[in-house]
C-alpha cells in the first residue's frame, strides 16, 4: 500500500472574541493547514455547523466535526446537518463522528445512551448520509473508535479512522492495535494530538491532564515542541504505524506551522 500524503488539521474553538477567531482561521489557512475543525460540546461553544459555515465562507480550508458524539443526537439530523454542509461548502466538509465520552448525555439532562446505541447510531447516521449524498456527492467519514466493535464498524463504513488514546496507551500497545486492524481497505489513518511538550490544547484533552505520564509512555497523544523534532517524529510515525493525518489543537497551531510548510502534502 503506498503511503498516503500528509495532511493537517486543527481543531479551533472560539475561546476569544469573534474577531480574533476569524483572524486565527485567516492565519490557519495560510500556513498551510489542510482542514479547521470544531469540536461537538453543546453549550460551551456556538452551533458546529453554522460555526463550520462562516470558517468555510472567509478560507479555502475543509472544514470538519471533530467529532459528532452520537450520545448526543439522532442519526437522522446528524446526517441532514453533514449533508448540508457538504452542500454549502462545495464538497469541503469531512464528517467526523464517535460516540462520545462516557456521561455527556446526562451532564446536558438528556437521557444516558449505552455504548451499544450510541455504535448504532453511528451506523444509521452514515447510512442516511450516504442517502442524502447519493451517486453524486460522497462526504468523506472519519470515525473515531475505541474497542474492538467500533473498529469494525469504521472498517465497513468510514473512510477515516481516529484512535480513541488513553493516557495508559504507550507507543507499541498502540502500534499493535494499529497495526491488528482487519481488513484491506484503504482508509486514512488519522492521528489526535493532545499534547505538544508540555503543553494541552483546549478541547483536545481535560485541561489537568498530567503530561509526564505520556512522555513516560512514549504516548502518540504527544509531539515534541520543537518543530524539526515534531516532523521527524511525523515522518517516523507514518513510516511505521501509517498515521497520516494529524489533528492538533489551535494553540499550537503557529508552533507547528513550520512542520506543516515542510510536510504539507508530500
Amino acid at each position: 500500500m503506498n503511503e498516503r500524503p500528509f495532511r493537517f488539521g486543527v481543531v479551533t474553538p472560539i475561546t476569544a472574541d469573534l474577531a480574533t477567531w476569524r483572524d486565527r482561521v485567516r492565519r490557519i489557512a495560510d500556513a498551510g493547514y489542510s482542514t479547521l475543525l470544531m469540536p461537538d460540546v453543546p453549550t460551551w461553544q456556538p452551533a458546529l455547523a453554522p460555526t463550520l459555515a462562516t470558517a468555510a465562507a472567509i478560507s479555502d480550508l475543509r472544514v470538519g466535526s471533530w467529532v459528532y458524539a452520537a450520545a448526543l443526537h439522532e442519526p437522522w439530523s446528524t446526517a441532514w446537518e453533514a449533508h448540508s454542509l457538504s452542500v454549502l461548502t462545495e464538497g469541503r466538509f469531512e464528517m467526523g463522528i464517535g460516540a462520545g465520552r462516557p456521561g455527556i448525555e446526562v451532564e446536558l439532562g438528556l437521557p444516558a445512551v449505552s455504548l451499544g446505541e450510541r455504535r448504532t447510531r453511528m451506523r444509521e447516521t452514515v447510512a442516511a448520509l450516504r442517502k442524502f449524498d447519493g451517486p453524486d456527492l460522497h462526504t468523506p467519514v472519519v470515525m473515531a473508535v475505541s474497542g474492538p466493535k467500533a473498529q469494525e464498524l469504521a472498517l465497513e463504513v468510514a473512510d477515516g479512522i481516529t484512535f480513541v488514546l488513553s493516557p495508559d496507551n504507550d507507543r507499541a500497545e498502540t502500534t499493535d492495535r494499529v497495526r491488528n486492524l482487519a481488513g484491506d481497505r484503504d482508509i486514512e489513518l488519522s492521528q489526535h494530538i493532545a499534547v505538544v511538550g508540555d503543553r494541552v490544547a483546549p478541547f483536545m484533552a481535560p485541561p489537568n491532564l498530567d503530561t509526564a505520564p505520556l512522555h513516560a509512555a512514549d504516548s502518540l497523544l504527544v509531539l515534541p515542541s520543537d518543530p524539526a523534532a515534531a516532523a521527524e517524529e511525523i515522518q517516523r510515525r507514518r513510516a511505521e504505524i501509517g498515521f497520516s493525518y494529524f489533528v492538533i489543537g489551535a494553540d499550537f497551531a503557529d508552533t507547528l506551522a513550520p512542520v506543516v510548510a515542510e510536510l504539507a502534502g508530500r
